[in-house]
């Protein structure tokens, strides 16, 4: 317990000094210090996917680095409950980046189209299976090109979900059972953007961040969020702009540039 609160005073001390006067080395200290909010996250979804652990974690630490680099430890708020949503976003959103679907360029769509006419007609004027070096001549391209288009089709072709992937005992595992709940999904991201958007709240200046939590959040009149502030209605309307703009850059950062 010793260790822990020394480590915890350690942290809030670096974390002080940072706010302070950002430096690399001071981030790198806090960084690791926090790692263990990267692994623990880290393996937490890579239980649920197929990524190498390493790659999340390696993702999870530009989370990290970007939670420590806009975290103001005036705002009260523990560090690892701001960090967390960080972390577990970048980790989501490279993971989303990754699961787009495949598309085949034009070309080789179209070349699909034609070797399967030529396939067709080849196989019933010579009465066999015919060879890609055939069909690829016809078609006035490489032999490798030809099977790169066929792989590309085969490849984005959807699985049945009873598809066996794998095996559990003596029970067969389908790509049903393998696949995530999407429900369970769906609030965890909805929880991590309220996460985050509560966390770039609380950086808001006192009244900016009142006018935004009376109008947009508890869905008050600007006169009565006004008349509870202490401000003229006119005010409230510019704390709003001044908030949605900070809110906008607080969300959706510029990549950070350290010297």
């Amino acid at each position: 317990m010793a260790t822990q609160a020394s480590a915890h005073s350690e942290s809030m001390s670096l974390l002080m000094n940072y706010y302070q006067q950002p430096s690399i080395k001071v981030r790198n200290q806090l960084v690791l210090l926090n790692a263990g909010l990267v692994r623990q996250i880290a393996h937490r979804i890579g239980r649920q996917c197929a990524e190498p652990y390493q790659d999340l974690e390696q993702i999870g630490y530009l989370g990290l680095i970007r939670a420590i680099e806009r975290f103001n430890p005036h705002q009260g708020c523990a560090f690892s409950s701001f960090a967390v949503p960080y972390i577990r976003g970048e980790v989501l959103h490279f993971l989303r980046d990754k699961s787009s679907v495949l598309k085949i360029p034009r070309r080789w769509q179209e070349l699909q189209k034609e070797g399967e006419k030529v396939r067709q007609q080849l196989t019933a004027k010579l009465g066999r299976k015919v060879r890609d070096e055939e069909i690829a001549a016809v078609l006035n391209v490489s032999v490798s090109e030809w099977r790169e288009t066929q792989a590309a089709e085969h490849n984005r072709q959807a699985l049945s979900l009873d598809a066996t992937v794998g095996q559990m005992l003596d029970c067969p595992v389908t790509l049903g059972d393998s696949l995530p709940d999407t429900r369970e999904q769906q609030r965890q991201y909805l929880e991590e953007e309220r996460q985050q958007l509560s966390g770039a709240i609380s950086e808001l200046e006192s009244k900016t961040k009142q006018a935004i939590e009376y109008v947009y959040i508890k869905g008050l009149p600007r006169k009565e969020a006004a008349k509870r502030i202490g401000v003229s209605p006119m005010t409230v309307t510019r704390h709003l702009q001044r908030g949605v703009k900070q809110l906008s850059t607080l969300l959706h950062p510029e990549e950070p540039v350290m010297t």
